[in-house]
């Protein structure tokens, strides 16, 4: 007999498919269509039924509630919040109150007696509600309704079924479905009963297959904490965070370019003795130290990922990104997807218009977090602690508490930003804030204690993946970009970028890939120890300094693994937001007195009166004092390269100061496995000292072409020093001399058919300098960030008035 679905009141996993929205909403729907076609991909997931949008209905029409809530509802105000909660509670003490119809009773136990046919008797279930309407293209329900976790037994289920229905009518919701135009009947709820995954013995989380910040398209980024998903959904914990390099992936590399582990001081678990089905816990202090994955179930999860992006983007003919829930069970070590979504944000997002926000000035910083949505906020902060506060919060002023949950969505979608203690980057607060196009700071740990009740603040998410609150209304600029009519230039525009945490954002602008990645950002920024201090690190005498090194590097009991792991992290994150444009990675170039000041360095380093011009560059790399420590860089270089297979990283050499000097470099290279041509590797000089334009020729000889760093070429040439203000009005790229230099270095280049481009500061602060550089026939421009736009209309003008066809 044909299986009549639109009258079905319950119906399998495997009876399901995307086309079954308007039956089963869009969770259970999805749910039912990977199922059916993903889990012979090799992707996992429970099994479980739905109680249909019928059933729902149905339930309405024998009680007769339909006219029941239509009556409570009459002149609803979704703005008095005393009005809201009023008559959404009457509302669903309707529903809980309502008996099930027989019929539909018996068939909700009969489902589950087959669900612990498979599973064990009483077998844990997890109920889930999902709304006829959610996930639609321009509005997300999910999260709306309630879920009950640990539901055993046929009386809990009825239970739970029957405050899921009821939860269609939460305050949250009825506001949301009002303010969106949505009839309150024209939505039906169905029920997702699903067997569980025992995460509370292990470990849960989300993932999207975009980066969610950026709307970034190549990387899945994957969120983890201990326990059952609905701490990192709600935002009660910050979690561990991963992202994966989607193309590289897919030639079978081992792609992981960033791991972040999180504070996860709490996890939710079963209530095996008390009253409750669940109960939150402490996490201790060891295991919050550790990653809640290891890097064989991070790739998998991110294969995973993939696999269900590309389904959905084939079923729907369309980029579709993916939001999904995972988890790991505690008893059987497997890995399960429990529901996917389509990302509903940056699916919309225009992403030929470029939207910038820029703070004017800075202020007196009172808290730092994880910042979502890459823009500015300000006004009168408004400190809440419980949802039951919410009633006094104003239009435009800024949230801020510990967490948030649906709840709160009536005072989140009037605020002109939010602030959370709790949270990472795909908790509630980040998720609404998004879809609102709001800023918002996640995880700051103590934001409700350091910013005052009523005090003026500015919340600044613009600047990468931390945000800050200053103090005060400040100043700020919005320019928007529109990419479509960027014009193509024969000169390569490219970027100096060494701040991995705007690699994804600032990958949109018009450039060809990074022409100068400088480590020294990563090393001071996310490893801020000398890396003498790890490879000697039982010679390290000072108390003070042992603690802040153990400190930083808790879990690493090979300590040099530390500088190795988070260097490779970071020039990662850049290659893969670049890629498959080249990206030049130059190797450190501190000087002297900046080793020094890194955790451990002054044990280390010597003591020069001049370190600019001194103990800096190549002169290191293959020295005693040193070699060990360069071996650490070319190790994360190695692993760049090789095992996560973004060969567009090529390596720069700064300050080589003679040919000799530049061999001996590339032999200690070659003994970490960076051989020149090795896989396609190029290695290219820095040109930034006199004798690297007298002796070009012979330099061309070993290197794969030259950057030129006008900063240093200038400084060396004019015979000044760039940091001393007594000199500074002589110094000038534009000097004849520095262009006598950089002309000649430019046809040499050419002559050999060699790579030459510039790296230095003048193209980006002199336009007259740039349209020197494209008459001398320059490969590559690399500028700043804020420049790129500009500058590239320049060249192409100019390029345009000498007859250069792109």
């Amino acid at each position: 007999m044909l299986l009549d679905k639109n009258n079905a009141l319950i119906l399998w996993f495997d009876q399901l498919s995307i086309e079954d929205v308007p039956l089963v909403g869009g969770k259970n729907a999805s749910l039912g269509e990977m199922y059916s076609h993903l889990t012979k991909r090799g992707v996992k997931i429970p099994n479980g039924f739905a109680i249909t949008a019928h059933a729902y209905r149905y339930i309405l029409e024998r009680s007769n509630l339909m006219s029941k809530i239509r009556d409570v509802l009459k002149g609803l105000d979704t703005h008095d919040m005393t009005n809201l909660a009023d008559r959404g509670r009457k509302v669903r003490e309707l529903i809980r109150h309502a008996e099930f119809p027989e019929d539909l009773h018996r068939e909700i136990l009969h489902a589950y007696a087959e669900l612990s046919k498979q599973y064990g008797p009483d077998t844990d279930v997890a109920v889930r509600s999902s709304a006829t309407a959610e996930d639609l293209p321009d509005a997300s329900f999910a999260g709306q309704q309630d879920t009950y976790l640990n539901i055993k037994g046929g009386e809990q289920l009825i239970d739970a079924c029957k405050k899921c229905f009821a939860s269609l009518f939460t305050n949250r919701a009825i506001s949301y479905r009002q303010d969106k135009g949505f009839d309150h009947f024209s939505i039906a709820l169905s029920i997702g009963v699903q067997k569980m995954v025992r995460s509370d013995l292990a470990s849960s989380g989300v993932m999207f297959s975009i980066d969610t910040e950026s709307g970034f398209k190549d990387v899945v980024f994957i969120t983890g904490a201990y326990g059952l998903g609905e701490t990192v959904v709600q935002g009660a914990v910050n979690p561990d965070e991963f992202y994966v390099h989607k193309p590289t992936l897919a030639k079978g590399f081992r792609p992981i370019i960033s791991k972040d582990i999180g504070e996860k001081r709490i996890k939710m678990i079963y209530d095996e003795n008390g009253n409750e089905q669940t109960k939150t816990v402490r996490v201790p202090v060891l295991e919050r130290r550790r990653f809640v994955i290891n890097d064989d179930e991070i790739l998998k999860l991110a294969q995973w990922a993939v696999i269900i992006e590309d389904y959905y983007t084939a079923k729907r003919k369309t980029e579709t990104p993916m939001d999904m829930e995972w988890a790991k069970d505690g008893k059987t070590d497997e890995l399960f997807i429990v529901q996917a979504r389509p990302e509903t944000v940056h699916a919309q997002k225009d992403r030929l218009v470029l939207e910038k926000f820029k703070l004017r000035k800075a202020g007196t910083v009172l808290v730092e977090g994880a910042s979502v949505g890459e823009k500015i906020g300000a006004g009168r902060a408004h400190i809440i602690r419980d949802v039951k506060g919410i009633n006094d919060f104003k239009k435009g002023e800024i949230l801020v508490t510990e967490m948030t949950d649906p709840d709160w969505e009536p005072i989140m979608k009037i605020a002109s930003a939010i602030v959370t203690d709790k949270g990472g980057r795909t908790c509630h607060a980040a998720i609404i804030s998004r879809e609102l196009g709001i800023p918002c700071l996640v995880g700051t740990i103590d934001g409700s204690e350091k910013i005052k009740d009523g005090q003026d603040v500015t919340v600044d998410c613009s600047g990468g993946s931390v945000g800050r609150v200053y103090e005060g209304i400040l100043p700020f600029d919005v320019e928007k970009i529109d990419l479509a009519k960027m014009p193509a230039t024969k000169t390569h525009i490219m970027m100096n970028l060494g701040n991995p945490d705007q690699a994804f954002e600032l990958a949109s602008l018009p450039t060809r890939g990074i022409g100068l990645a400088r480590e020294e950002f990563i090393i001071n920024s996310f490893i801020k120890i000398h890396p003498r201090a790890l490879l000697e690190f039982k010679d390290i005498k000072d108390a003070k300094t042992r603690k802040q090194i153990q400190d930083l590097t808790y879990g690493y009991d090979d300590k040099p693994a530390f500088f190795v792991d988070k260097l490779s992290f970071g020039v990662a994150k850049l290659a893969a937001a670049f890629y498959p444009h080249k990206v030049i990675v130059r190797m450190s170039d501190f000087k002297t007195n900046e080793y020094a000041n890194l955790i451990g360095g002054r044990q280390f380093e010597p003591v020069e009166d001049n370190p600019m011009i001194g103990w800096r560059g190549a002169s290191r790399y293959y020295d005693e004092k040193y070699r060990a420590a360069f071996g650490l860089e070319c190790l994360a270089m190695k692993k760049v390269r090789d095992e996560m297979g973004l060969t567009n990283v090529e390596l720069m050499i700064p300050f080589c100061r003679t040919v000799k000097e530049g061999k001996q470099v590339l032999a200690e290279m070659a003994k970490y496995g960076l051989k020149q041509g090795e896989n396609g590797l190029r290695v290219i000089a820095m040109c930034e000292i006199p004798s690297n334009v007298i002796m070009a020729e012979e330099f061309l000889e070993i290197f794969d072409g030259f950057s030129i760093g006008s900063n240093d070429l200038t400084q060396l040439t004019l015979g000044l020093d760039r940091d001393s203000a007594l000199v500074a009005g002589i110094y000038d790229e534009r000097d004849d001399a520095v262009k006598s230099m950089i002309a000649q270095v430019i046809q040499v280049a050419k002559k050999k058919k060699k790579y030459i481009g510039i790296c230095g500061q003048g193209p980006s602060d002199h336009e007259d300098f740039a349209e020197f550089l494209v008459g001398l026939g320059i490969e590559s421009m690399s500028l700043n960030p804020d420049t790129v736009i500009k500058t590239t209309l320049l060249v192409a003008e100019k390029e345009k008035q000498l007859g250069i066809k792109p």
